[in-house]
């Protein structure tokens, strides 16, 4: 898939699965339960142990989702990520090598950013979208108030994103959001409890469909 296709894809809807896992046990279950809700976009980050080995068993398990390898601070976890089938990377922070790394290979890159400088340097460096972290602190309203003086910049806010609130970011304007507990719980990734994790990814679709009708 070409980086206009995984952009327009992730850009219509408009919520990226975070997965941070103790181990790879059952992350493609998760995966599978979070399509089953309605979501097929996934950022899995290297937090996890051995993830770069479970993105190459995810992405060939799994070739119609759209996985992204996040929490990327160097260019060689990069380029890693991207030959084992990462068709997007994330950084927790402005890294330019990252996106220079992934400008190169032609691979959307979110850059990790916060205040209005961290912002455009990342946007200027050539970060596709800009990811406003942590979001939970300043909520949508920060969102709002940095988008009136830099319209033409994409903003993906991750960390404090949830159902009820998923509305509220994208009507400030964020181009798209990064859901991590609030969609993907630790204890129901860890029981399996995939009932509850379709549950979970059924109320954002919902809360998105709301703001898009």
């Amino acid at each position: 898939m070409k980086k206009e296709a995984v952009l327009s894809k992730l850009h219509a809807e408009k919520v990226v699965g975070i997965i941070r896992a103790d181990s790879a046990d059952g992350l493609a279950d998760c995966a599978k339960a979070l399509a089953a809700g309605g979501l097929t976009s996934i950022e899995l980050t290297m937090t996890t142990p051995g993830a770069i080995k479970v993105m190459e068993q995810v992405t060939s398990a799994l070739p119609d989702f759209i996985f992204g390898l996040g929490t990327v601070l160097d260019a060689e976890t990069a380029r890693a990520g991207i030959l084992a089938g990462a068709k997007f990377i994330v950084t927790p922070a402005l890294r330019p090598e990252v996106i220079t790394l992934c400008r190169r290979y032609s691979v959307p890159v979110f850059a990790g950013a916060l205040t209005p400088t961290e912002i455009v340097n990342a946007w200027e460096a050539g970060a596709d979208a800009v990811k406003i972290f942590p979001a939970e602190f300043f909520g949508p309203a920060y969102i709002k108030s940095i988008k009136g003086p830099l319209p033409h910049i994409d903003f993906v806010p991750t960390g404090g994103v949830t159902p009820e609130t998923v509305g509220d970011f994208l009507k400030a304007g964020a181009w798209a959001t990064g859901a991590g507990s609030a969609l993907v719980d630790a204890k129901a990734l860890k029981a399996k409890d995939w009932a509850t994790i379709t549950a979970r990814a059924q109320a954002f679709v919902k809360a998105v469909a709301a703001v898009k009708g």
